[in-house]
């Protein structure tokens, strides 16, 4: 039932695309998951989930229509034959459900793929090095390449019209990504054939594909055009004013144009490095030059937003990955007027991680994600309390937090304390960096949750001894008390502690956290390969201060790879002058200066630094955890029925793992040990 601010209605109008008619404008627009066709169940009932959630339209990742286009070893979608079939009817079937339109990326990669498992040479607009299988080159379309590559096309449309989709993409957009992105751009499209050279010829496959599947499908399937209007590489790649030229060449032959700027890593633009709503100025051209609805994205979370880009004229359609994939009932809580409920987005793109490491994605934000059919986790449903057990949760980190809410859901009494003045833990330590602001986020929505709760009671500034547990009197114990950054530099290339002459010199990560100010030569050991260090070094560079940031890898923030994150982190590290030493160990620390060793050859360099901050690994700081076990023998005096350790104080990781395990912890309390157990395998199509 709506309850919505009237201001938002226009957020919940129908759009007509094509033969097909949304019942909103929320648009899950393609992207990746880690499951596609390997994890089928979970990937459909993830695509359910946002559909039940009040997305209009949802779409599957890209999809290969080809097995010379195969992208093994991600588990993406393909609809190479009839055999694909029955995964893509169970993902409609879950859209269709919930009475919103399914969408589907057809692609073909071109020089993008090495085609490990078809083993078929790789197709290109000219001959050229594969991306993704350096010693081999991929092949130069000839004529009937290009037949067969436009048949495909066609084939993977009917049949994706014979599954129930309603809305059938083609594909031009994330860089190199797509081979027609390669035919459009010409440092990759050197043809002197009628598919080269000029602005029309390039544009000449995009046509012929677009026509092709709009007299295959077009008269009950919606056709869908999704293109990358700008690269950000300048003259060296596609620009704003070519974009306009293509757009205005084609204007009228998709049902619908799908605008983002490429490639990956700048249209999922970390948050360190892009605000909300932060590609308007690349694709505000589009909907001045074409009648057909228009959907792009930018990370939207406020409906002010939304609102402010549909009645401008930037977009008639609320695109949305990320956010889609942090709060599946986003649509959902704006229309029952529950904005203040909405789990924003954080930017972090530890989502983003799931389909380069093949594995189910996850979310900072949203521990459900990727365990809605593995686990039947729901994101706005949980069983309610078996017993009227009380809960203490001592710690109110990501972990802390996360369980309290979650039992609070449950109906579990519930009682939350904190030692530190504020609710948070790390997350409000490294959010205090300005790279990471936005991460605050993670605490700010469980704290606002909190505060509705009528059976939580929070505690601050609330230090606990165990013989204060005991006393509290609450039946089940959760210790979140999370973990502390080490400082004698054992890491993943340090297994032991190195030689420290002068250990004043040594900064802990926690102390900058904290506030702690530094003057002089700073150096930072990175041997986490993550996040932290770079922003501690973007930080203080940005405080004036000279920076050096070392690292054994042979790349600084290694894992952000991963997370979209490292070509930005190299490029504003380097505009601050942070210097960077990379393939080198630290081998000991004196007063004023530290020495390091190349990784491969005993050679020693000397350099100065008056204090060095080591972000290598992190104790539990389970100290109480483990006082509270040694007394077990007094917990049944105490009302006591259990003590868990949780989140970081249980294994320290990531935020995402911390909010997870909080979470997992409130799921199964007070179930048995064959239901905590419990998560389905993907044995096959049906599972087990």
């Amino acid at each position: 039932m709506t309850n919505r601010d009237s201001r938002y209605d226009i957020l919940f109008e129908p759009v007509q695309i094509g033969p097909k008619t949304t019942k909103n404008r929320f648009y899950q627009v393609p992207h990746c998951n880690g499951m596609g066709h390997r994890y089928p169940q979970a990937m459909a009932a993830m695509r359910g989930v946002k559909a039940e959630g009040g997305w209009g339209v949802v779409c599957t990742e890209e999809c290969s229509i080809h097995p010379s286009s195969d992208l093994s070893p991600a588990p993406l979608m393909r609809l190479w034959d009839d055999n694909d079939l029955p995964v893509h009817e169970l993902m409609v079937e879950k859209v269709h459900a919930h009475d919103a339109l399914a969408g589907i990326q057809l692609v073909h990669n071109g020089f993008e793929v090495a085609n490990y498992v078809s083993r078929q040479p790789s197709l290109a607009p000219c001959n050229i090095p594969t991306e993704a299988f350096p010693h081999v080159q991929a092949r130069a379309m000839d004529k009937a390449d290009i037949r067969d590559y436009r048949d495909w096309h066609v084939a993977a449309a009917k049949r994706a019209k014979k599954a129930g989709y309603d809305i059938i993409y083609t594909y031009a957009a994330h860089g190199t990504m797509t081979l027609l992105f390669q035919f459009l751009l010409s440092r990759y499209n050197q043809r002197a054939d009628e598919y080269g050279g000029s602005l029309e010829n390039r544009v000449r496959l995009v046509r012929e594909v677009l026509e092709d599947l709009k007299d295959a499908v077009g008269d009950s399937c919606a056709v869908a055009f999704r293109f990358a209007v700008d690269e950000l590489l300048g003259s060296g790649g596609m620009q704003k004013s070519e974009a306009q030229d293509m757009v205005g060449l084609l204007a009228e032959i998709p049902d619908l144009w799908d605008v983002n700027v490429a490639d990956w890593h700048n249209d999922s633009m970390p948050s360190r490095f892009g605000t909300e709503g932060g590609q308007e100025e690349y694709i505000d051209f589009v909907k001045q030059t074409t009648t057909k609805p228009v959907v792009g994205v930018g990370r939207f979370t406020s409906p002010d937003t939304m609102v402010s880009q549909i009645r401008r004229g930037v977009i008639d359609l609320i695109g949305a990955a990320r956010p889609s994939i942090a709060d599946p009932f986003l649509p959902n809580k704006i229309d029952r007027g529950a904005v203040d409920e909405i789990r924003e987005c954080i930017g972090c793109n530890m989502c983003t991680s799931g389909d380069y490491l093949a594995y189910p994605m996850r979310c900072t934000q949203n521990p459900t994600m990727g365990e809605e059919w593995r686990r039947g986790w729901h994101p706005e449903r949980i069983s309610k309390a078996e017993s009227d057990s009380t809960v203490l949760v001592v710690g109110g980190g990501p972990a802390g937090l996360e369980a309290t809410l979650a039992l609070s859901r449950r109906g579990y009494e519930t009682t939350l304390s904190e030692a530190k003045g504020v609710l948070g833990g790390r997350v409000i330590r490294e959010s205090s960096l300005a790279p990471l602001n936005e991460w605050r986020r993670v605490a700010d929505h469980r704290n606002y949750m909190l505060s509705q709760a009528a059976n939580v009671q929070t505690y601050t500034d609330s230090p606990l001894t165990a013989a204060d547990v005991l006393d509290m009197g609450a039946n089940h114990i959760a210790i979140a008390t999370g973990s502390k950054w080490r400082t004698d530099f054992t890491g993943l290339q340090h297994q032991a502690p190195i030689p420290v002459s002068h250990p004043s010199s040594v900064v802990s990560p926690d102390r900058v956290l904290s506030g702690e100010k530094l003057s002089g030569e700073v150096m930072i050991y990175d041997d986490d390969h993550y996040y932290l260090a770079s922003a501690i070094a973007e930080q203080l560079a940005c405080d004036g201060m000279s920076v050096t940031l070392v690292t054994p890898a042979a790349d600084i923030a290694e894992w952000t790879h991963h997370t979209l994150e490292n070509e930005h982190i190299q490029v504003r590290l380097r505009e601050l002058g942070v210097e960077i030493i990379c393939k080198k160990e630290m081998v000991s620390i004196q007063q004023g200066f530290v020495t390091l060793g190349c990784i491969y050859m005993e050679t020693p360099l000397e350099l100065a630094a008056d204090f060095v901050i080591p972000v290598t690994a992190r104790d539990a700081e389970d100290q109480l955890y483990r006082d509270l076990t040694a007394m077990e023998s007094d917990w049944a005096d105490a009302g006591i029925q259990s003590i868990t350790s949780i989140g970081d104080c249980f294994a320290p990781a990531t935020i995402a793992m911390a909010v997870h395990g909080g979470h997992e912890y409130a799921r199964h309390l007070d179930k048995s040990e064959e239901e905590r157990a419990f998560f389905r395998r993907e044995l096959d199509l049906g599972g087990e």
